[in-house]
C-alpha cells in the first residue's frame, strides 16, 4: 500500500472523525450499547455504499470534476441550485452546532480556570469571535493548523481509549435510561449518527488525486470509512463502560457534563486533562474545517474581494446566522441531527438521480453493484433518516 493510498485513507477517516463522535453517546445512551453498535453498522453499510455510488458518479463524469459541475452535467441548474442550497444549509447547520458545542465546553473551561460563571450567549460570542477569526486568515493558515491539531486529537483520543479501556464495567454497559418511547430514542439517534459518518464531500479530490484508479480508490474508501467505525465503537464501549448510558441520557445534552464525567472516572489527574484536550481538539478541528469551507463558498458566493472590508463582509455572513442559531436554538446534539437533512440530499438523493441518468445514458465503466433496487433502498433510508430528524425536532 503506497504512501498516497494511506494518505488518502486518512483523509477519508479524518473527514468524519470529529465533533460528531463526542455526540455519539449522548445521542444513544438511552438505547443500550448493542442496539447503538447494530444501528451503527446499518448507517456505516449505508454510508459506505453512497461512498461507492459516488465514486462511480465521478468517474462517469470525469475526473476532477467536483459535485457541483457533475451535478450541472446530469440535472442541470435546477440539480445545481438544489445542490448549492444543500450545502450551504449543511455547513450553516454544522458550524451552529459547533459554536453550541464550543460555548459549552468554554463555560466549563472559564469556571475551572478563572471560577468565571459565563452565560450561555456570552460563551457563545466568545467562542466566534476567538475561534471564529481563524477562517478569514485563509487556507493557507488553517491547513496548517489543523493538520497539527488532527494529529495531537488522535494521538489524545488513542490515549483516552487506552487508559479508560481498563475501566469499563459490565453493570455500567448494561445500564439503560429510563424512556416513555424507545422509538424516540431510536428515531432522534438515527440522523446524528448519520451525520458522524459524512466523508463523502472529499470523494471529487480523491478521485482526482488518485487519477481515477478504481481498485486503489475502493480500497480507500471502504477502509477510511470502516475506520471510523472502529473508533466509534471503542468510544462507546468507554463512555457506557464507564458513565454508564443511564447517567449520560441525564447530562440532557451537554458536552461539558460528559466529558467532566469521563474527567471523573481516571484516578490519574493527567488522564483527565488527556480527556479534556481530546474533546477540545475534536470540536475545533472540525469547527476549523468547516468554517473555512463556509467562508470560501460564501466568498465566491457574493464575490467578494480579497480585502479586509470584502473579507469582513464574508466573515460577518458566515457567522451571524449560525450564531443567531446557536444563541436563540442552542443545542449540540439536535443542530448537528438537523444537519443530516442536507447531508441526505446531497449524499444519497442527488446521487441517485445522477446514477440513474448516466446510466441510462452510458452503459459502460464502473458501476456499483445491486442495480435499481439498491438505489431505491438507499433513497428510502434517505426518507427514513429526514423523517426521523423531523420527528425529534417536533
Amino acid at each position: 500500500m503506497n504512501l498516497k493510498i494511506i494518505g488518502s485513507i486518512a483523509i477519508v477517516a479524518g473527514t468524519a472523525i470529529g465533533a460528531g463522535m463526542l455526540a455519539l453517546p449522548m445521542a444513544t445512551a438511552a438505547m443500550g450499547l448493542i442496539p447503538a453498535i447494530f444501528l451503527m453498522l446499518v448507517i456505516w453499510a449505508m454510508s459506505a455504499f453512497i461512498a461507492l455510488l459516488m465514486l462511480e458518479v465521478n468517474l462517469h463524469s470525469g475526473v476532477g470534476d467536483n459535485l457541483h459541475t457533475i451535478t450541472g452535467k446530469s440535472l442541470g441548474r435546477a440539480g445545481q441550485v438544489v445542490q448549492s442550497l444543500s450545502f450551504l444549509s449543511l455547513l450553516f447547520a454544522l458550524t451552529a452546532a459547533y459554536l453550541s458545542g464550543g460555548a459549552d465546553l468554554l463555560s466549563k473551561k472559564a469556571d475551572a480556570w478563572f471560577g468565571l460563571q459565563l452565560s450561555s450567549h456570552s460563551s457563545v460570542l466568545l467562542f466566534t469571535v476567538f475561534l471564529g477569526g481563524f477562517a478569514a486568515l485563509g487556507v493557507h493558515w488553517v491547513d496548517k493548523v489543523s493538520r497539527a491539531l488532527f494529529s495531537a486529537m488522535i494521538i489524545a483520543l488513542v490515549l483516552v481509549l487506552v487508559f479508560l479501556m481498563p475501566e469499563v464495567s459490565y453493570s455500567s454497559l448494561a445500564a439503560k435510561a429510563a424512556t416513555d418511547s424507545m422509538t424516540g430514542v431510536w428515531l432522534s439517534a438515527i440522523p446524528v449518527m448519520f451525520t458522524s459518518f459524512g466523508f463523502h464531500v472529499c470523494i471529487a479530490t480523491l478521485v482526482g488525486y488518485l487519477k481515477g484508479d478504481v481498485p486503489s480508490l475502493r480500497k480507500v474508501l471502504l477502509i477510511g470509512s470502516t475506520l471510523p467505525l472502529f473508533c466509534y465503537v471503542l468510544w462507546l464501549l468507554v463512555t457506557f463502560g464507564t458513565v454508564g448510558g443511564d447517567a449520560i441520557a441525564s447530562f440532557n445534552g451537554s458536552l461539558a457534563k460528559m466529558i467532566s464525567a469521563l474527567q471523573e472516572i481516571s484516578a490519574q489527574p493527567v488522564i483527565g486533562k488527556i480527556i479534556g484536550l481530546f474533546a477540545d481538539l475534536a470540536l475545533i478541528t472540525s469547527f476549523l474545517g468547516v468554517t473555512l469551507s463556509l467562508f470560501d463558498f460564501n466568498a465566491e458566493l457574493i464575490r467578494a474581494r480579497n480585502t479586509f472590508s470584502g473579507r469582513l463582509q464574508t466573515w460577518l455572513l458566515t457567522f451571524i446566522p449560525p450564531l443567531v442559531v446557536a444563541l436563540y436554538a442552542p443545542g449540540f446534539i439536535s443542530l448537528l441531527g438537523f444537519a443530516a437533512i442536507p447531508l441526505v440530499v446531497i449524499t444519497v438523493f442527488l446521487p441517485v438521480l445522477i446514477v440513474l441518468k448516466q446510466r441510462s445514458c452510458d452503459k459502460e465503466g464502473y458501476q456499483v453493484g445491486g442495480g435499481k433496487p439498491a438505489l431505491w433502498l438507499l433513497s428510502l433510508l434517505g426518507v427514513i433518516i429526514i423523517v426521523a430528524q423531523l420527528y425529534a425536532a417536533l
